[in-house]
């Protein structure tokens, strides 16, 4: 069963779900199916919207010790595993995030797994650049994305 509710947040209306034990997601407002889910906030629900506030004031550590439950195949599971290696601040190319899952030639196929990521920001999948530093791929928006490493204080080459 899902569990969800919507957040209002100085990037915009945030939806976290969660199963009972874990956050399964954490996407914009309006990108989820939500049929068969339940709203309303429960405790891990709560703790999941305080964390993403600290996250946004500057809390690098704000999602430490909050559980995640990812839905995906098993080589999505570990590009976003991966993803949370990344450090605070940041930034790594598809090409490296390919090296990490342990298949170099695997460019693309990160990509697409990393754009399918159900907990965007807690798992950060905005740290995630072009070969040459430059911005690329973000499933809401490049704007969004830059203002995600700006929270961070990600040097960027803009």
């Amino acid at each position: 069963m899902l569990y969800y509710e919507i957040y209002p947040t100085g990037i915009g209306k945030i939806l976290i779900g969660e199963n009972g034990s874990a956050i399964t997601d954490l996407c914009m407002e309006d990108t989820l199916d939500l049929t068969g889910a339940t709203r309303g906030e429960t405790p891990l629900l709560k703790k999941a919207a305080d964390c993403l506030r600290a996250y946004l004031a500057g809390g690098q550590d704000a999602f430490a010790d909050l559980p995640l439950d990812p839905q995906g195949t098993d080589f999505q599971k570990k590009v976003w595993a991966a993803l949370l290696d990344i450090p605070y601040g940041q930034t790594i190319s598809y090409k490296e995030l390919a090296v990490a899952v342990g298949n170099p030639a695997a460019s693309r196929a990160v990509g697409s797994a990393n754009g399918k990521n159900p907990i965007f920001v807690i798992i950060p999948c905005h740290r995630v650049i072009g070969a040459n530093g430059a911005l690329t791929g973000f499933a809401y928006g490049l704007d969004l994305k830059k203002k995600l490493l700006a929270i961070e204080g990600a040097r960027l080459q803009i």
